[in-house]
C-alpha cells in the first residue's frame, strides 16, 4: 500500500501558479516567532461576541415563544451552535477594522458596535455547520449530536408520527436557514452607522454567496466532479477559506471605510491563511483527538469527505490502496480496523506530510503578507498571532 519510491512527485498547486517538487516541498521557511495570542485581545473579543449573541438570542427566544412555546427547541439549538467555538471569524473581522481605522477619513465607528456587527459572522458559521452536517450525514458536532440527529431524537422522544430521520433533516435545514436570517438581522441591528452598514453589505453578500456555492462544489466533488488535488483546493477555497479569513478581514475594512487597496491587502493575507486553516481542519478530521475536537476521528472517513488528504493518497497509492479507498471511504459500515488502515494509507503515501507542508507554506505566505501589510502595528501583531493559532490548533 505504500507509495512508489521510484515515482517523481510534482504537484501544481492551484492558483499560486507554483510547481512544487518533492525536494522543494521539504524546504523550510524560517519565520520569526509570532506575538503571543494575547496580542489579538482574543479574550475581550470573545466576551463581546458571546454577549452580543446571548442578548440577541434571548430576544429571539421571546419572539418565538410568543408564537408558540414548541418553537423554543429551535432557539436552544441555535444557542448551542453559537456557544463556545474559537470566534476566529469575528476576531479577523475586528482586526481587519482596527488595521485600517487610522487611514480613513470621517467619524470612527464605535468599538462595541463593530464587535456586535462582526458577531453576526457566528450565525453564518452556524448555518454552514448545520447544512454541512446534513449533507455529510455527520453524527456529532462539538461533542454533541449534530442538529439533524438531535431533532430526530426529539421526534422519537415526543412520540410524533412519520419518519424521525426525515423530520430531523427537515428541522436541521430550517435551523440553518434561521441562523442565516438572524445573521442579517444582527448585522443590521449592531449599531454601526448606516454608511458603514451599506459598505459592509457588498462584502457580506459576496461572502454568503461564496460559502453557499462552496457547499454545492463540495457536494459535486463527492459525486465525482472536480477531481484531484485541484478540485479539493477549489472546494476548500470557496466552502471555507474565503469566509473564514479573507471576507471577514474585508468586512472589517469595509466597515472602517477603507478602499480597494485594503481589500487587496487582506486578500493576500486571507486566501492563503484561510486555505491553511481548512487544511488543518481536514487533518484534524482524520487524525485529531476526539476528546479535543469534539467529534470522532472516524467521521470524515465514514462520510467520505473528498479532502486534499484523500486526493493525494489516491495519487500515490498502489492498486491495493486504491481498492481500500474504494471500499471503505464513505462506507458507514467500515470497522475500526479498516478505518485505521485508511489512516495508515494516508500516512504511508505521504499524503499527510504533503498536506502539512502545504499548511506550513501557506501559513508562511500569509505571515509574510501580514508583515508587509500597510496596516496598524497592533493589527499586524494581532493578525500574526491569529494566523499561527488558526493553523497550529488541535481542535
Amino acid at each position: 500500500m505504500g507509495r512508489n519510491p521510484g515515482r517523481t512527485r510534482t504537484t501544481r498547486w492551484g492558483d499560486t501558479g507554483r510547481v512544487i517538487t518533492g525536494a522543494a516541498q521539504q524546504e523550510s521557511v524560517v519565520r520569526p516567532l509570532p506575538p503571543p495570542l494575547a496580542a489579538a485581545d482574543l479574550g475581550r473579543v470573545r466576551g463581546a461576541v458571546a454577549a452580543a449573541l446571548t442578548g440577541f438570542l434571548e430576544e429571539q427566544r421571546t419572539t418565538l415563544a410568543g408564537m408558540d412555546p414548541v418553537l423554543e427547541p429551535v432557539v436552544d439549538e441555535v444557542c448551542a451552535l453559537a456557544d463556545g467555538g474559537k470566534r476566529l471569524r469575528p476576531a479577523f473581522a475586528y482586526w481587519g477594522w482596527r488595521g485600517v481605522t487610522e487611514d480613513v477619513s470621517g467619524p470612527a465607528e464605535d468599538d462595541a458596535a463593530v464587535l456586535r456587527a462582526v458577531a453576526a459572522l457566528e450565525f453564518v458559521h452556524a448555518s454552514a455547520l448545520v447544512h454541512d452536517d446534513v449533507m455529510d450525514g455527520a453524527v456529532t458536532r462539538r461533542g454533541r449530536p449534530a442538529t439533524h440527529v438531535g431533532f430526530a431524537a426529539r421526534h422519537g422522544d415526543g412520540g410524533l408520527s412519520g419518519d424521525g430521520n426525515t423530520f430531523g433533516v427537515g428541522a436541521a435545514i430550517l435551523v440553518g436557514d434561521l441562523a442565516l436570517v438572524w445573521s442579517d438581522e444582527l448585522l443590521r441591528r449592531s449599531g454601526i452607522s448606516a454608511a458603514a452598514l451599506a459598505r459592509a453589505r457588498s462584502v457580506w453578500d459576496t461572502m454568503r454567496t461564496e460559502v453557499t456555492a462552496g457547499q454545492y462544489l463540495d457536494l459535486l466533488r463527492a459525486a465525482g466532479g472536480l477531481p484531484g488535488a485541484q478540485g479539493a483546493l477549489t472546494v476548500a477555497r470557496y466552502k471555507s477559506a474565503g469566509y473564514t479569513v479573507q471576507r471577514p478581514l474585508q468586512l472589517g475594512a469595509a466597515i472602517a471605510g477603507a478602499g480597494p487597496r485594503a481589500a487587496d491587502v487582506y486578500t493576500a493575507i486571507g486566501l492563503p491563511l484561510g486555505e491553511a486553516f481548512q487544511l488543518r481542519d481536514d487533518v484534524l478530521g482524520v487524525f485529531g483527538d476526539p476528546s479535543v475536537t469534539g467529534k470522532s476521528a472516524d467521521d470524515d472517513l465514514r462520510e467520505g469527505k473528498q479532502t486534499l488528504l484523500i486526493a493525494l493518497a489516491e495519487e500515490e497509492a498502489d492498486e491495493q490502496g486504491r481498492q481500500l479507498l474504494r471500499t471503505c471511504l464513505g462506507n458507514p459500515d467500515c470497522g475500526t480496523d479498516q478505518l485505521d488502515a485508511l489512516r495508515r494509507l494516508i500516512e504511508d503515501t505521504g499524503a499527510r506530510s504533503r498536506v502539512e507542508e502545504r499548511i506550513a507554506e501557506r501559513t508562511a505566505t500569509a505571515r509574510t503578507a501580514i508583515a508587509d501589510a500597510p496596516i496598524a502595528v497592533e493589527a499586524r501583531a494581532a493578525l500574526d498571532a491569529l494566523a499561527v493559532a488558526a493553523t497550529s490548533r488541535t481542535a
